[in-house]
């Protein structure tokens, strides 16, 4: 077979099952929605091209694929959002944005006896080879355990938040997911580390120093400088609550109800990430480590679904209401209104917000009807489960079902890419205030087109909610 020929084949097989868009792993334990590992195109493109020789002939192939890939997949960096699906081996946005750290300065010898708050991250670029890094602090603090617990962040500023994320080295061992299935004595201490509940003291020793920056990733918080890991020790016992410690120690529980059980049990979402990311959940043959920004989605989603479930059975909302707030430039309206459930997001990115480059207001939405969706969320990403999993929170907790529009507005000051969990501390936030009712769909939309600055008509065209809203029914003719 040619090698064009050969190409051609790759090409169609990862356009066919790989689909860029897909940013959610489609796989982990027996998670029954997420059925194989989805690869990311460009990735594909790049394996696929090592079958061509010519080197003149691979240029012209290559500007073929990534002309193809934007066009088909709409790649702007508004859809991308740092997922490298623009074949790109790295962000330009996030890289213009890291930080340099001081942290190493108060090392010596490249090692340190300190603090973990705790955590933990998996990276992703080179899945199943990943890097696990606990994080932890050459400092002792008794603010420590808030240094990555985002659902206690809400109302901080960008400068604090940062300025706590410099202060823990990601410090990564590199391993593959499968590790989880026989960790060794230093992952199993990595994993205890994760299932604490307090601050614990660590001994660290690196090899070397990989970068002193802070990155940023629009689904994660952001990262602290980096380090490659020697030894990571823990230098007590750690805390681990009992349900914890029960669910993850039974190697016959499905990953999903591992995690609705420990919700249930008022584990926070964040430590439900941590734990998944771990390999600490599934069937004893199945168990993997997940990466962060994987983990993230996959507990928002998981959970919402969940709630979803017995949320279709409760009464329905009797009027309209309006719930609002306002968080680093991000403004969040959320409206609620009568009739079974469904759900839809609504962004308007600002000219010069920090996916848009150009002086067009850009506008994403992602919708599900009562039957739920079927494949990712690829226009609002992370933030769709993020914001999902916050309104199903608040309308199980009230007994109730509704229609809900989420209206997002991004603007200039919003310039660094915090993570998905702004999003969801937002709409908690939000729906924690006495909401504005309405009895006229048409008052609530003109209010909320005042208080934004992109015009609300421009929403309402994007929005299938809306739309269906104002298509009749057929028993309007009877």
């Amino acid at each position: 077979m040619s090698p064009i020929i050969r190409f051609g084949v790759n090409f169609v097989f990862a356009s066919l099952f790989a689909p860029p868009s897909t940013a959610i792993i489609k796989s982990f334990s027996e998670i029954n929605e997420y059925k194989n590992f989805v690869l990311m195109l460009p990735l594909q493109i790049n394996a696929a091209l090592l079958l061509i020789t010519r080197s003149s002939f691979k240029l012209f192939i290559t500007l073929i694929c990534l002309f193809f890939t934007m066009k088909v997949n709409g790649i702007e960096c508004i859809s991308c959002k740092g997922r490298l699906l623009c074949g790109l081996t790295s962000c330009k946005i996030l890289d213009s944005h890291k930080r340099k750290s001081k942290i190493f300065s108060e090392i010596k010898n490249n090692s340190f006896e300190g603090s973990s708050p705790p955590g933990l991250f998996v990276s992703w670029n080179n899945y199943p080879n990943v890097s696990i890094a606990p994080l932890s602090s050459p400092f002792f603090s008794q603010e420590i355990e808030f240094f990555d617990e985002p659902e206690k962040w809400f109302g901080f500023s960008s400068e604090k938040i940062i300025e706590m994320r410099e202060s823990l080295i990601q410090s990564g061992k590199k391993t593959d997911v499968f590790s989880a299935l026989n960790p060794s004595r230093e992952l199993s201490e990595i994993q205890e580390s994760v299932m604490a509940v307090s601050p614990l003291n660590v001994s660290v020793e690196l090899n070397k120093i990989l970068s002193d920056k802070i990155s940023f990733d629009f689904l994660s918080v952001p990262s602290g400088p980096k380090a490659e890991l020697k030894k990571f020790s823990l230098n007590e016992n750690p805390k681990i609550p009992k349900k914890v410690d029960y669910i993850t120690s039974d190697t016959d529980l499905l990953s999903t109800k591992g995690l609705e059980e420990l919700y249930d049990s008022n584990v926070s979402v964040n430590s439900l990430q941590k734990i998944l990311s771990a390999g600490l959940l599934g069937l004893k043959k199945k168990r993997k480590l997940v990466p962060t920004r994987w983990s993230i989605t996959a507990v928002d989603d998981t959970i919402s679904k969940k709630l979803i479930e017995k949320i279709k059975y409760f009464k329905e909302t009797d009027f309209i209401q309006l719930f609002q707030a306002n968080y680093l430039d991000n403004h969040f309206f959320v409206l609620l209104l009568p009739g079974s459930w469904s759900f839809e997001q609504l962004e308007a990115w600002k000219a010069d917000s920090v996916w848009v480059q150009g002086k067009e207001t850009k506008i994403m939405a992602d919708f599900e009807s009562f039957k739920g969706r079927k494949n990712y969320a690829s226009d609002v990403s992370g933030a769709y489960y993020a914001s999902r999993l916050a309104v199903t929170e608040f309308l199980f907790e009230k007994r109730r079902q509704s229609k809900v529009i989420v209206f997002r507005e991004i603007g200039q000051e919003y310039s660094l890419s915090l993570g998905v969990w702004l999003i969801r501390e937002t709409v908690r936030n939000a729906l924690k205030k006495k909401p504005l009712r309405f009895f006229d769909l048409d008052l609530a939309l003109t209010y909320i087109g005042r208080k934004l600055e992109t015009p609300i008509n421009l929403f309402k065209r994007e929005s299938k909610l809306l739309d269906s809203l104002n298509q009749k029914k057929i028993s309007d003719y009877f």
